[in-house]
């Protein structure tokens, strides 16, 4: 048996996704206010947020890799689907825009207490069965462009040196908080926690 107790490490899964969700909660990150002003370049907070878990991830697997603590190939990388997921970050960002959450803030949501909460994740229910339903040869083909092999990382697929690559995504993390705040001075700023409040507070 092994770390933490089963072989399909369902319970730490369980843990973090338990853990993830109270910080996203406690942080406001579970607020449809706060979520959709990021839509209107009001706030920026969620995108610099993720983002920085982005290339803190990245640095430290490569810190890893160096100090021969973790061995890429040892990870699971699965198929990239260039076009799916172009596709699906569409639907799913126009479905944020307008509902105000994404599928795992709807689920913090709902254990909030929020009611809009529960009806996005019932039409994220049906939107599956839907899609299910429908897949047949014509979308799996559009599906399937632009595929990724299992295993390959993007440093692999496009032949880009690793630490070029940290390199790119530190000067894109410095760009996205120096427009952020440039967007959130030209603004109102970003949502205040009595904003998120209020706007959690009318949704339910």
């Amino acid at each position: 048996m092994t770390f933490p107790m089963n072989d399909a490490g369902m319970l730490s899964g369980l843990v973090c996704g338990f853990l993830f969700g109270f910080v996203l909660e406690n942080a406001g990150f579970g607020s449809p206010a706060k979520l959709t002003a990021q839509f209107s370049l009001r706030d920026w907070s969620v995108f610099k947020v993720m983002f920085t878990a982005i290339v803190v991830a990245a640095t430290g697997l490569y810190g890893f890799e160096l100090l021969g603590w973790v061995s890429v190939d040892a990870l699971f990388v699965p198929t990239s689907l260039v076009m799916a997921s172009a596709i699906g970050g569409l639907l799913v960002g126009g479905g944020f825009a307008i509902g105000g959450y994404c599928p795992g803030t709807s689920v913090v949501g709902v254990f909030s207490g929020r009611l809009d909460a529960l009806v996005f994740i019932v039409g994220l229910v049906l939107g599956t069965f839907v899609f299910a339903g429908l897949y047949g040869p014509a979308i799996e083909s559009v599906m399937a462009m632009w595929e990724v092999e299992t295993g390959d990382t993007l440093m692999d697929a496009y032949d880009i040196p690793q630490l070029a690559l940290i390199v790119l995504l530190f000067a894109a993390l410095i760009g996205v908080f120096y427009a952020g705040s440039w967007f959130e001075r030209r603004g109102r700023g970003p949502v205040s926690a009595d904003e998120a409040v209020a706007g959690s507070g009318s949704a339910s």
